[in-house]
């Protein structure tokens, strides 16, 4: 059935730590933060012509914004009736592995959705998303266990090949999430993949103790073999372990560190961070997923 096409949408889409990074094995799981990109999407009379603008980082490429637009006009046949202008502003850091990628994807399919007055549903917003991350470039496995957890807002265990939900989980919102983020960006594009091969094994341990619950010792474990993989520094976790974190380790590639800690640590893994250059990011699991937002 149409609706009414409202001609200006906008959405809400959060960012991902990783528990366990699918990239072994193609089986992964993530957990969403408080950290949100908008997305705004405003159709025009011009067919074929869709410009995207990251706001926040504009020598970043708008092109996934763009391909996510352009995927929905498609699915719809509305490609050759409208164009449309799409923007992104994000508290997510770009490619530091906290699933600025996925976020901005969810956001600006929703935000699209909503400027044509068409209710999403969750799997074909999520599809659209993905195969738009792939057509850019900017994923290895369609990091579905990132976008699951940037849409509905809860932890998933995946299968990222199936693109599949094994596990929901909730982390208790009263948890505190320290992010360590280095001066430096890594693009997922960029991955030599002969050195994450032989993670295979000991990636499944991390994946099948976070089936069975364990959440924070997958994380841990995870993070531990793709730092040494990836030659990232894995005294960054570490460190946070020893201040009274509940699990810490590398998100995505990196080369951002995740902690998870009970308000009363958070203080002693900030400390021990300290000093290092970079940002310290101090957030909470997230309570809501993405959302379509009121144009103003």
């Amino acid at each position: 059935m149409w609706s009414l096409v409202k001609r200006r949408g906008a959405a809400l889409a959060c960012g991902s730590a990783t528990v366990v990074n699918a990239i072994a094995t193609g089986k992964g799981a993530a957990f969403g933060i408080e950290l949100r990109v908008r997305a705004s999407c405003e159709l025009t009379d011009r067919p074929g012509e869709i410009i995207g603008r990251v706001v926040d980082d504009p020598p970043e490429s708008p092109r996934l914004i763009e391909i996510c637009v352009q995927k929905v006009l498609k699915h719809f046949k509305l490609e050759r009736t409208y164009g449309a202008r799409v923007q992104t502003r994000s508290k997510v850091p770009i490619a530091v592995g906290l699933s600025s990628s996925s976020a901005a994807a969810n956001a600006a399919v929703l935000a699209t959705f909503a400027a044509l007055g068409r209710k999403p549903k969750p799997k074909l917003v999520l599809d659209l998303g993905i195969d738009a991350a792939f057509e850019a470039g900017v994923t290895i496995t369609g990091a579905f266990d990132d976008a699951a957890a940037s849409f509905f807002g809860f932890g998933a265990v995946t299968d990222n090949i199936k693109r599949r939900v094994l596990r929901r989980f909730r982390l208790d919102p009263k948890l505190t999430v320290l992010i360590y983020v280095p001066p430096m960006k890594f693009h997922t594009s960029r991955i030599n993949m002969a050195r994450i091969k032989p993670l295979q094994k000991g990636v499944k341990v991390a994946h099948d103790q976070a089936i069975r619950g364990n959440v924070f010792g997958a994380l841990t474990l995870n993070g531990l073999l793709y730092s040494g993989a990836l030659g990232y520094d894995s005294t960054i976790a570490l460190d946070a372990l020893a201040a009274g974190a509940l699990a810490a380790g590398l998100t995505g590639t990196g080369p951002a560190v995740v902690a998870i800690a009970k308000s009363s640590s958070a203080k002693n893994i900030k400390r021990a961070w300290r000093g290092r250059p970079g940002k310290i990011i101090i957030t909470k699991p997230a309570v809501e997923g993405a959302r379509i937002e009121e144009c103003q």
